[in-house]
């Protein structure tokens, strides 16, 4: 991984959004907007008197197709059109664009949305336009026409949303411009990058406070999938929100199954698992720019699509890869950490970690890129001891000690998730605080299939009995890799120089592996018997619950480590029934309408609405609208070829009953 990975951001954000000279675009003379109903507050903003009373279902169905919304979604979308700060933690999946886009087309004025990357402003995009909404982004990829164009809408009010990376927000004078476009709300997404504590920290976010500074009374809205505590406070106040409205939704995503198996052979393992799911696209996040590359290599041997995707290859070939991907032209992606924030592919169905992610955050936002249309989606994560060393290793590196610290006790929580026998998901939401309200989720490795657990007193008393002892003799504590070097007899210089191997606990545990020991000693402090103290070379030490243990001779449950990997998961929530054969036809038809026009599948229809129609058979414009996301717009675009296709497939085929 190395220092690649820590700059494959930075990477990207510099060549993405690198400053637009200020000569891109003239504005027309004159291009105030006109016909707006409400006189902006100053600073900007139009608070709506009716805020609480506004019809949202109507624009709701009309553009969006949907006739509900997801929870929290319409008492933010309220709080917003009547002026007021908002905070919105959704998960991934959970509607947040929507938060912002569609008060956009109900209030007067523009709508600014802070977006980090190019892909998640042409995708957000795309997508509006092809519901009929007018909307726009500012960034390095158009050419000078789009560019004048963008421009002209902008100076005559006819764009509805204005996407900017905080980079080109900054460039050359368009704050000054954006001063003259009547801006009514200003929406922050991906806000977790404006924390020094978020595992995407972007140092631009920060000049956000200053736009605050600029337009007082324009209301902002600050939208995260994945925020800690410390987190949550970070943003509020590097944002100045004022009084604002917060709002967090359970991190649960019930749709997606968690499961982590032991690193054996992790190219035939995930060859195996992707030959149990021959039609299904995927990630697959690798540590290093050079794995993802042998392994996009050994897929395209096995004759599975894949490609490549980080921040050293040309940008160009990045994009190629990146736009394949979207469109269903390739079904595999191998990528770093680089790719995913922002993507909106909503029938990923898998998202496989390589190698060990840094932090639960991370690992948290990255299998949320799994599932976001609602359909089951599995999530697996193959892990090792030799991945824990090296990102120790890298931590060690970090000049800054407070990063260390920071880091290590990220590294530590995310071992303990991986290595521990409870469900995955009550680790994962106690992780943001959030608890699980069910014994068991079942649609995770441990509760599908629990592991095995032993009566490890004898072991306990050993590892425990080591750390006290080497503490004992030498008046210091001692860090995991030292204890388990005298537990398995290791002849090293720092045993035979501390005196260690005189001690009884000396060579008393050659019955385990090193790495063996290492997971017993961290199930032991995840129990509370040892604690490991914070700081560069972090020790162990017996807690007054260890010591009892090992003075009372307390029986002591341990886990068994996974020796193969478990079994697929046989339920899947949130699986739609439909017409198979119908639903591929579909699928076909939506590709190629897709090429037509020049965008991903799922710019058309995504897999929920395709799954919808094979499954009700609407043959008619009217059971057609009825169909989750069908709005006017794409019924009109759409409608009679999708119709004239699921016709024709009743006249051959009869209906299935589900």
């Amino acid at each position: 991984m190395g220092s690649d990975v820590n700059d494959e951001w930075e990477q990207l954000y510099a060549e993405a959004d690198a400053a637009i000279s200020a000569s891109e675009g003239t504005p027309d003379p004159g291009g105030f907007r006109a016909g707006t109903v409400t006189l902006p507050r100053e600073g900007g903003g139009h608070p709506m008197p009716n805020a609480k009373t506004v019809d949202l279902l109507g624009p709701l169905k009309r553009t969006f197709g949907y006739g509900t919304f997801r929870p929290l979604q319409q008492e933010i979308m309220r709080d917003s059109l009547a002026g007021r700060d908002v905070f919105a933690l959704l998960p991934t999946g959970g509607g947040k664009s929507l938060c912002f886009q569609l008060p956009a087309l109900v209030r007067p004025g523009l709508t600014i949305v802070i977006s980090p990357l190019i892909a998640l402003m042409k995708d957000q995009v795309d997508a509006l336009k092809a519901n009929g909404v007018e909307a726009a982004c500012l960034n390095s990829t158009l050419d000078g026409d789009e560019r004048r164009s963008a421009w002209r809408n902008l100076h005559r009010g006819r764009t509805r949303l204005l996407y900017v990376a905080p980079e080109r927000l900054f460039a050359g004078n368009l704050v000054e411009e954006i001063a003259r476009w009547d801006l009514s709300a200003v929406a922050v997404d991906e806000a977790h990058c404006i924390s020094e504590w978020g595992h995407d920290f972007r140092p631009e976010y920060r000049q956000l406070s200053d736009l605050r500074g600029r337009f007082p009374g324009v209301p902002f809205m600050a939208l995260t999938a994945t925020a800690t505590e410390r987190v949550r406070r970070d943003i509020l106040q590097q944002l100045h929100l004022q009084d604002p409205a917060i709002y967090v939704a359970s991190f649960n995503r019930p749709n997606l199954t968690y499961r982590i198996e032991p690193k054996a052979q992790a190219a035939t393992q995930i060859l195996n698992f992707l030959k149990s799911r021959p039609q299904d696209p995927g990630i697959i996040y690798c540590a290093s720019r050079a794995g993802a590359e042998a392994l996009a290599a050994k897929l395209v041997a096995a004759r599975i699509e894949a490609a490549p995707y980080h921040a050293g290859l040309d940008s160009d070939v990045r994009a190629r890869n990146q736009e394949r991907f979207l469109r269903d032209e390739v079904r595999v992606m191998c990528a770093t950490v680089a790719f995913g924030m922002g993507i909106n592919k909503p029938n990923v169905r898998f998202v496989i970690h390589h190698d060990l992610p840094k932090n639960l955050e991370g690992y948290y936002q990255e299998t949320g890129r799994a599932g976001r249309d609602g359909l089951p989606a599995d999530c697996l994560l193959l892990f090792s001891a030799g991945d824990v060393a090296k990102q120790t290793n890298f931590i060690e590196e970090k000049p800054d000690p407070k990063e260390q610290q920071i880091a290590r006790e990220q590294l530590r929580q995310m071992v303990h998730y991986a290595e521990g026998g409870e469900c995955r998901r009550t680790t994962l939401l106690g992780y943001f605080g959030e608890a699980f309200p069910a014994i068991g989720c079942g649609a995770c490795d441990n509760c599908l299939a629990p592991r095995s657990t032993y009566n490890g007193t004898l072991d306990a008393q050993k590892f425990l009995s080591c750390v006290f002892r080497v503490r004992q003799k030498s008046g210091i504590g001692f860090g995991m890799n030292h204890v388990v070097a005298v537990l398995t007899g290791a002849d090293t210089e720092d045993v035979r120089r501390r005196g260690h191997q005189q001690l009884s606990t000396f060579g008393i545990g050659s019955d385990h592996s090193r790495n063996e020991w290492g997971a017993i000693g961290r199930e032991l402090i995840r129990l509370g018997l040892l604690r490991q103290d914070p700081g560069q070379y972090p020790t162990l030490s017996l807690t007054p619950d260890g010591m009892a243990a090992l003075k009372e001779r307390r029986v002591i449950t341990l886990t068994k480590p996974r020796e193969t990997p478990r079994p697929k998961a046989t339920t899947r929530a949130g699986e739609i029934e439909c017409d198979d054969l119908l639903f591929e036809k579909l699928r076909r038809l939506r590709k190629r309408l897709a090429d037509e026009q020049g965008v991903p599948p799922y710019i058309v229809f995504g897999d929920v609405t395709l799954r919808t129609m094979a499954r009700e058979y609407p043959v008619t414009e009217s059971e057609l609208l009825a169909v989750p996301g069908i709005g006017e717009t794409k019924l009109r675009v759409y409608g009679d070829a999708f119709l004239d296709e699921i016709r024709a497939h009743v006249k051959a085929n009869p209906k299935r009953a589900f």
